[in-house]
């Protein structure tokens, strides 16, 4: 072979570069994805409150591209045209339980197989995913164990539809609390809904089984058995904060949080004080305890439509009576909550009402005193910072996932059009249309 003058090799080299980069370049514009542009009548940037019209998303495998008034379309895009409606980033339940039904909790989960409920709890993830509902967090299988975390990666891996999930496995209780079976036969040996913990060690102890087994946050009752007695909200807590604060501690070793069923006080201020990641129901919180959920920015998570559902429900007219009490007290402190600025994330405690249906709770904010941004806001924003994908999920912004629904109406005029959603998209993938 000839040897190459020194010019002769610069100019190769020089060509050898260039071919590179050219290929790198048109890697680079290569699609990562297939490309669909998704145009409605409006899009609301929830950050700000602004309603583009109309609005227009380009997605590129399971990311979002690009979003605005109008936006590229690209060769070879499909064009997705939703007429009269508005695109919103997918809803986000920070309170469900897949793994109940309509009807006798205490029952169902005795009477019930866990695979049987397991089935059920697959059924559920997927009405949910087609309400819109594209993230949840999942406070408590009720007894049927880690078999959450089969269905959390059954629909990571595309087996099965359903939300994003963040799953906790059994919730944790004390023995005689708020989860354990004590209205039946003593000599029957019921098993509690809820993984025993009388004391930090064995708060720990069982955090530390439980992430064994797939959870991806710790749940913990912190108040039970609650009542009203006259004007009187009655709920004695479980753990001390000290305990509590042993099991955030060591929940955040394994980079996760903790999440507390609290209605009332001292256990809302004992969860706030140890710094727990949400206080889930809040039905009563004090001056202390808001401030500290304001300075560690804790949010609650209200649960109405759960309240609600019941008192709607009940067995007799006493229990009737008693519900709708318990719901009034909850709406006058909610508004004494707003007023005192604590933030808020919204999650239904759907379950015991029908899956799919939880927009209501949204609805029920807005009724009672939140602006509808605000309560967009609170889903939205703090709940995918409180699900851990803040910055991936919760908005339409470029690098996003392409998690997306498209409702009729505007919800900032009218917050049940969410419950009339007519398109659903989760990671770049149309799950409904």
């Amino acid at each position: 072979m000839p040897t190459l003058s020194p010019r002769s090799q610069l100019i190769l080299l020089c060509g050898l570069f260039s071919t590179l980069a050219l290929a790198a370049v048109a890697g680079a514009q290569q699609p990562s994805g297939p490309l669909l542009v998704l145009h409605a009548a409006r899009l609301l940037q929830v950050d700000t409150g602004t309603l583009l019209s109309p609005g227009e998303v380009l997605v590129e495998g399971e990311r979002i591209r690009a979003v605005g008034t109008s936006v590229e379309h690209p060769r070879g895009a499909k064009i997705v045209d939703l007429g009269d409606t508005t695109l919103l980033p997918g809803l986000i339940d920070a309170h469900v339980h897949l793994f109940l039904h309509p009807g006798d909790e205490d029952l169902q989960t005795v009477e019930e197989s866990v695979p049987w409920r397991t089935v059920l709890a697959e059924q559920a993830a997927k009405a949910d995913l087609l309400a819109g509902f594209t993230a949840e967090r999942d406070m408590g299988t009720e007894g049927a164990g880690s078999a959450d975390t089969a269905v959390r990666n059954a629909i990571d891996r595309g087996l099965i539809p359903g939300p994003r999930l963040r799953i906790s496995g059994n919730a944790i209780d004390i023995l005689g609390g708020h989860e354990d079976a004590n209205h039946f036969n003593p000599a029957q040996h019921v098993l509690s809904n809820a993984d025993y913990a009388n004391n930090a060690e064995q708060l720990v102890e069982v955090i530390r089984a439980q992430h064994k087994e797939g959870s991806d946050f710790v749940k913990i009752y912190e108040t039970g058995k609650d009542s009203r007695v006259g004007n009187e909200l009655r709920t004695p807590y479980q753990y001390t904060e000290a305990q509590l604060a042993a099991a955030v501690e060591e929940a955040h070793r394994l980079g996760a949080g903790v999440a507390v069923h609290a209605l009332g006080e001292p256990g809302t201020l004992f969860a706030a004080q140890a710094g727990v990641a949400s206080i889930d129901h809040a039905t009563q919180l004090s001056p202390e305890t808001m401030r500290l959920m304001i300075e560690k920015q804790i949010p609650a998570v209200p649960t109405f439509a759960i309240f609600e559902y019941f008192a709607q429900h009940a067995a007799s007219p006493a229990t009737r009576t008693r519900e709708q009490a318990l719901l009034d007290y909850k709406i006058g402190e909610f508004k004494k909550q707003m007023a005192a600025g604590i933030p808020f994330a919204v999650g239904s405690d759907v379950g015991p009402f029908p899956h799919g249906t939880q927009a209501r709770e949204l609805e029920l904010m807005v009724r009672y005193g939140m602006k509808p941004l605000a309560v967009l806001q609170a889903d939205l924003l703090n709940g995918a910072k409180l699900l851990g994908w803040a910055g991936e999920i919760g908005e339409l912004k470029p690098g996003y996932y392409a998690d997306i629904v498209a409702v009729h109406g505007n919800p900032l005029e009218d917050m049940s059009a969410l419950e009339r959603v007519g398109f659903v998209m989760k990671n770049g993938a149309v799950v409904r249309q």
